[in-house]
Parts: C-alpha cells; sequence; structure tokens
C-alpha cells in the first residue's frame, strides 16, 4: 500500500511538473507572439515610411500608380542608392554577404534546435526593409519570418529552453509574423508547421495558436480587421462544368511556379559565377542589381515593392490580356535580380502578384472561349494567386487558407482547392518540394528527403566512435591496414560522410584518425562501428518521430 501510494505521488509530481512546464511554455508563446507581432508591424510601417520618403508619396500603398508619373531618373536613381546602401550593410556586417530568409528558419528547426545566427539576422531585417522601400521586387514575408525567428532565439538562448521547447518556441514566432503581417491567424500557425516545423504535432499546436493569435491582435490594433486585397464582389463557381478549366489552371500555374523558382536559381548561379570572375567589392553587387532593377522600373513600375496594388488590380479584372502576361514576365526577372544581387526580402508575395496575374490571363482566355459556362475572371486569378503561391511554396494546405484570409473570399473554395492541389503536384515532382527546400539543397543542406537523410548529417564521427581504449575496441591491426589502403575518416566528418564507405568497403569498423601537422602519419584514435552508426541514427529518428507524434 505504502509503495502504491508513493508510485502515485511520484506521478502526480511528474504530472504537475509537467503541467508547469507546459504552462511556461504558453506564457512564453504568448510574449513571444506579441513580441513577433510589435516587431513585424514595425517592419511594415518602415516599409511604408521609407517608400513615402524616398519616392515622395503621401500613399505608398499605390506606389505602382505614383511612380509612374516620375521622371525617368528617379526611377533609376533610387534603386541604385538603396543598393549601395544594402551592399555596404551586408557586405561590412556579414561574413559571406547572404541575406537570411525564411529557409534560414527552416535550416534552424532542423538542425540547430531552434535557433538563427541574431545578428546576420538583425542585418538581414535592415537590408531588406532598405531594399522594399527602394525599389526591390521581392516580399516582406521572408524578413518579418526570420526576424520573428531572431527574437525567439534570443528567448531561447535566454530561457536555455530544450531542441523540442526551442522549436516550439520558434514556431510560435513565425506564426505570429505572418498573422500579424497578413492579418491571417489560421494561415499563420499552419505556416509555422506545415513550412517550419514540418509536422503537426499536438504538443505544438496549442503554443502556436496562441502565438498567432496574439500577432493577429497586434496586427489589428493597428491597421485594423480588414483584408490585404478588397474586392468589390464575391467570387463563385457559375457551373461545376467549370472545374476543370481550374484543373487545367493548376497545371499551369505549377509550370509558372516552377518557372519562377528556376529563373531566380539560374540568376543566382550567374551571380556566384560573376563574383568568381570579376574583382568587384562585395557591396558593387547589390548596386548594379538596383541598376538593373531601375532600368526596369521606368518603363514598369509596377516591379517596385511588395506589388500589392497590382495584385490588387489583377484580382479585381482592370487589367487586359497582354498586360497581365507582360507584366508577369517583367516581374519574373525583377524578383530574380533582387534576389541574385543579394539584396534581401521574400518569395511569397511575389508569387501571389505572378499567380494572380496567371490566373487572370488565364481567365480572360477561358471566359472568352467559353462565355456562357465562365464565372468572372477574378475567380481564375484568385485561384491563381493561391496556386502559384502553394507551387513556390510547397504548402498547399497554408496557402489555402491565406489567400482565404487576405481576400475574406470563402465562396471560392473549391476552385482554389482545385488548383493548388494540381500546382503543388506539377512544381513538387520538378524541385526539392519547395523553393526553401531547393535554397537548402543548393548549399548542401538535404532536409527535402526526410529526417533519415540530414540526421546523418548532425552526427560527428567522434561523437560515435569506440575509442582503442574502449572494451568492444575494433582490432588495431584490421585498422591499421584500413589505414595503410587509404581507407579512414577524419575527426570532424559525420556519419553522413561515413555511411558510403561501410558500402563500398563493407568492413564493420571504419578507423577515426587526427592529422597533426601536414605531413605527420594519421595517428589512430577510434574506430566507428556500422552497428553503433545505425544505431544512433535510429534513436534520432525515434526521437524526432516521438517530437512529431506528440
Amino acid at each position: 500500500m505504502d509503495a502504491g501510494q508513493g508510485g502515485r505521488r511520484a506521478w502526480m509530481r511528474a504530472q504537475a511538473r509537467r503541467g508547469g512546464l507546459r504552462a511556461r511554455l504558453w506564457a512564453l508563446a504568448l510574449v513571444i507572439g506579441l513580441a513577433a507581432g510589435l516587431a513585424t508591424l514595425l517592419f511594415r510601417l518602415g516599409i511604408a515610411w521609407l517608400q513615402a520618403l524616398v519616392y515622395g508619396t503621401d500613399d505608398p500603398a499605390h506606389i505602382h500608380s505614383f511612380a509612374a508619373g516620375l521622371d525617368w531618373y528617379w526611377l533609376l536613381a533610387i534603386p541604385i542608392c538603396g543598393g549601395l546602401v544594402v551592399g555596404l550593410l551586408v557586405d561590412r556586417l556579414t561574413e559571406d554577404g547572404r541575406v537570411r530568409s525564411v529557409a534560414d528558419v527552416i535550416e534552424a528547426a532542423a538542425l540547430h534546435d531552434g535557433r538563427v545566427q541574431r545578428r546576420r539576422g538583425l542585418v538581414s531585417a535592415l537590408a531588406s526593409l532598405i531594399t522594399l522601400s527602394t525599389g526591390g521586387s521581392t516580399g516582406r514575408e521572408g524578413p518579418v519570418v526570420h526576424l520573428a525567428a531572431v527574437m525567439a532565439s534570443y528567448v531561447n538562448s535566454w530561457t536555455r529552453a530544450s531542441g523540442i521547447e526551442g522549436r516550439e518556441l520558434l514556431g510560435c514566432a513565425v506564426a505570429a509574423a505572418v498573422s500579424a503581417s497578413f492579418n491571417a491567424p489560421i494561415a499563420g500557425a499552419l505556416f509555422a508547421m506545415e513550412v517550419v516545423l514540418r509536422h503537426f504535432a499536438v504538443q505544438a499546436f496549442a503554443p502556436i495558436v496562441i502565438a498567432s493569435a496574439a500577432g493577429t491582435v497586434a496586427g489589428r490594433l493597428v491597421f485594423g480587421d480588414i483584408t490585404e486585397f478588397q474586392l468589390p464582389f464575391q467570387n463563385a463557381l457559375e457551373f461545376y462544368v467549370e472545374l476543370p478549366a481550374f484543373l487545367i489552371l493548376g497545371l499551369v500555374c505549377g509550370v509558372t511556379g516552377v518557372i519562377l523558382m528556376r529563373a531566380v536559381f539560374w540568376a543566382d548561379s550567374l551571380a556566384l559565377r560573376l563574383r568568381a570572375r570579376a574583382p568587384l567589392p562585395g557591396w558593387a553587387w547589390p548596386t548594379l542589381a538596383g541598376a538593373l532593377l531601375g532600368a526596369i522600373a521606368i518603363p514598369f513600375p509596377h516591379i517596385i515593392g511588395v506589388g500589392y496594388e497590382t495584385t490588387s488590380r489583377a484580382l479585381t479584372g482592370e487589367l487586359v490580356l497582354w498586360q497581365a502576361v507582360i507584366f508577369a514576365a517583367v516581374k519574373v526577372a525583377a524578383t530574380s535580380i533582387t534576389m541574385a544581387g543579394r539584396m534581401g526580402g521574400g518569395i511569397f508575395s511575389p508569387s501571389l502578384m505572378l499567380g494572380a496575374l496567371t490566373g487572370l490571363a488565364f481567365g480572360i482566355v477561358a471566359t472568352h472561349l467559353a462565355p456562357e459556362l465562365s464565372g468572372g475572371t477574378g475567380l481564375y486569378a484568385l485561384a491563381g494567386m493561391g496556386a502559384v503561391a502553394a507551387a513556390v511554396l510547397g504548402a498547399p494546405i497554408s496557402t489555402i487558407l491565406i489567400v482565404f484570409e487576405l481576400t475574406g473570399d470563402w465562396q471560392a473554395g473549391l476552385a482554389v482547392m482545385v488548383s493548388v492541389s494540381l500546382s503543388t503536384a506539377v512544381s513538387s515532382a520538378m524541385v526539392d518540394r519547395s523553393f526553401f527546400l531547393t535554397q537548402l539543397e543548393r548549399r548542401g543542406v538535404h532536409l527535402a528527403a526526410g529526417p533519415q537523410a540530414w540526421l546523418l548529417g548532425t552526427f560527428r564521427v567522434e561523437s560515435v566512435m569506440r575509442a582503442m581504449s574502449h572494451p568492444r575496441a575494433a582490432d588495431e591491426a584490421a585498422l591499421r591496414e584500413l589505414i595503410s589502403g587509404g581507407t579512414w575518416l577524419r575527426e570532424g566528418q559525420t556519419l553522413e560522410e561515413a555511411m558510403p564507405l561501410f558500402e563500398t568497403t563493407g568492413a564493420p569498423a571504419l578507423p577515426v584518425v587526427h592529422f597533426a601537422s601536414g605531413d605527420a602519419p594519421p595517428e589512430l584514435r577510434g574506430a566507428l562501428f556500422h552497428v553503433d552508426a545505425l544505431r544512433t541514427l535510429n534513436r534520432a529518428l525515434s526521437r524526432r518521430a516521438a517530437e512529431a507524434h506528440s
């Protein structure tokens, strides 16, 4: 009886401790949500203020219409000056001259226990703010997501959060940033789980929803409960026989999303080759990119900034066919130049604009061919906006919801869902699942294939090896024979590099060596056993699975 009572008391103490930890996490989620929401608002207001200052407009929301009346030399000079300032910032204050964004947040969630590089993140936020205010052609969601991640990283370090808790707090910050930026609390929470954490664990759901709600409240205190795009009418399918047209639109938008992504990556590769060959200082490249953007903005001012004015015009059918097609092509070029120039900004807003233009162009053709079976062109623009964005983000669930929350149009749900499903299927087969995961893949971070592919890269061989003094150490003679044949692992290498050696050699254990100096022979430190590497991977996969299903 005493033993049973003691066991119950221990269980109750454990539950009370667990409940206290969860309550602490929820409180931190609320604080982070409010802080990330306010930071997002300041970022958004900062863009509007600086854009109004440099372009001389009283209405930054209609910057495209205003810029069309400016003298050409202003349209050329402003992006050049902005690029110069961004170049100096990034070149002087970051080691690699790269502006951080959503891909780095995804990497932090997977590999770094929810921590991003804080100093570089703050520099990146400032660079992106300047870029978006001075003619850059990207979006604001990437910078605010990373800025929120920086704030979460400070909290994680201050509270000494564990890996699971750190990732959850990171998800809270991301959800709050998205919800505050777009007045989209549902999509904000799902974006954090679908794109950043890449799981839908019940344990993470409550704090992320709390943070998303807090971010939304912060946004509505300043901007009110209004949608980003004001539609003068509610879209609806004219006939359900119109659905096949939205299936085709989904395929077209999937290809369009792939074109946008590949254009950005091609431009980035070209820029890297030019940087390697041309002896120019690092700050010169964003300046050159600004000059190209300024030259494009003279005939096409719609490329300036996040592009919501042109997106809204597409959604309301104010553009004709040739405008939609040309504006879409020019937007792809401008976004690629901005990103390849390392000027900063996100990909979501450009994908919304490109999708709305693609959908509008498709809708004009479709309604012309079968006017008696078609609704309005606005429905096609709305579905196209969601379809291209989903193809680029690789996040169909949160994209469908964010389109509804951005427009307030829930009547078009069937058309949007059909188009999004097809576009995502097409794009995921042609890239590594999404724009962000493909970015990471190009850097050698293999997250797209799942944890079984990238977890091996998180373990160094010396952390798993058996030292030569181990009771069950490998046979030293066999190890030295492998060394003499040129087969070994250096200290600092990872299990990801070790596993192919096991496959090629068939050896049960591989020597781990240390090189003291240039010409000195390798010093044997221990052996990595194949079974130990597999056991380590299995334990790591089990921990990740437990977190994802908690």
